[in-house]
């Protein structure tokens, strides 16, 4: 009995000293809350709801302890304003797209789109294994940013028309919501771009502001109901041919989080960034189908002449952007040495077996 107590006693002191040496138990740490500005309209599909599911992504991700808030265009500021408001720090992340900021830092549209440029596929391949992201991250780093994709829309459309296009000439005088690069050589092949956000490109189509308008796909064209405002439907998006989104960060707010918030954040990212292109491939079909059997819309494709002025346009557009700066023109050597190499092997790839398919 005496041996057996005083191994209970000894017992009970071990465990006593050992409680005495562990901190105590700290009440859960506030959650981290953070604000997300966006380009798009409130909830819109694809777009809107992508911005929704990396917030949500982050916040279940990390168990809570890092909390997004989505605020779409002018909740807090005007869509083409998002950029400074992370830069300054008015929120923590934006959702948009880079060529948006053309007015800022030019050389940053190369990462949305590049007429006649990079695929979805391949545009993914030069960010993540090619060495653009780096390049990007290296473009917004004076601003105190640090970019990432965050999706992407896959081939567009080519616009709506209230008029047909049958020649190289029916494009002179034509004013037309077209964005980044695609709206410079518009410009050169003698229309007029206009830079709207989405909230307002059907009033300006539907009221003649606007002759023409390009936005994504089937998929959001037709929830904007576009096909109300304009009878001609056009294929191919030889302007946005992999059009890859954005999530900007505040470089700040994110090294002030744990590492391993950083890398949910960055992560979130990256699954956004397929799961997006995913929802296109699966709703533009139907939504397509829709537009022609319902709504009687006529799809044409752009004549080969057409396509051929705009390709040699777009060639020259994008080469004097790359003359401009150093930067510059160190992110077009990659992205041109990225698309020689990669269309070897997608000729003998995805466009030998599509047309074999086609039969």
């Amino acid at each position: 009995m005496k041996r057996r107590d005083f191994v209970k006693t000894a017992g009970m002191g071990v465990l006593a000293a050992g409680a005495a040496a562990l901190p105590p138990v700290s009440r859960a740490a506030r959650p981290i809350r953070w604000k997300m500005v966006t380009t798009w309209p409130k909830n819109f599909p694809g777009l809107g709801t992508g911005a929704n599911n990396l917030a949500r992504l982050i916040t279940e991700m990390s168990g809570g302890r890092l909390r997004v808030r989505v605020y779409g265009a002018k909740e807090i500021v005007p869509a083409f304003e998002v950029f400074d408001a992370v830069a300054r720090g008015t929120a923590e992340m934006g959702h948009g797209a880079a060529y948006y900021w053309k007015g800022k830092v030019e050389a940053a549209q190369f990462f949305a789109a590049v007429p006649f440029g990079l695929t979805a596929q391949e545009m993914n391949g030069w960010l993540y294994h090619g060495g653009g992201l780096e390049l990007w991250r290296e473009l917004y780093a004076p601003f105190g940013l640090v970019p990432a994709p965050a999706g992407n829309t896959g081939v567009q459309m080519g616009g709506w028309f209230n008029k047909e296009i049958k020649s190289v000439a029916d494009l002179k005088g034509l004013k037309m919501r077209i964005p980044g690069l695609g709206g410079e050589v518009l410009r050169r092949a003698g229309g007029t771009p206009v830079s709207l956000p989405g909230g307002e490109i059907f009033t300006s189509l539907e009221s003649g502001a606007i002759d023409a308008t390009e936005w994504v796909g089937p998929y959001n064209d037709r929830a904007f109901g576009l096909f109300k405002a304009a009878r001609y439907y056009y294929y191919p998006g030889w302007h946005e041919p992999g059009s890859t989104l954005e999530c900007i960060i505040n470089r700040k707010a994110l090294d002030a989080l744990p590492k391993d918030l950083r890398s949910i954040v960055l992560n979130a990212c990256r699954v956004v960034n397929q799961d997006m292109l995913a929802e296109y491939t699966a709703r533009n079909n139907q939504a397509l189908q829709d537009l022609i059997q319902k709504h009687k819309v006529q799809v044409r494709p752009f004549p080969p002449e057409v396509l051929q002025r705009l390709r040699t346009l777009s060639e020259q557009v994008v080469a004097d952007i790359a003359a401009k700066d150093p930067m510059a023109r160190k992110i077009y050597a990659s992205f041109r040495r990225f698309r020689a190499q990669v269309m070897q092997w997608t000729d003998i790839s995805e466009r030998a077996f599509l047309n074999a398919r086609s039969g």
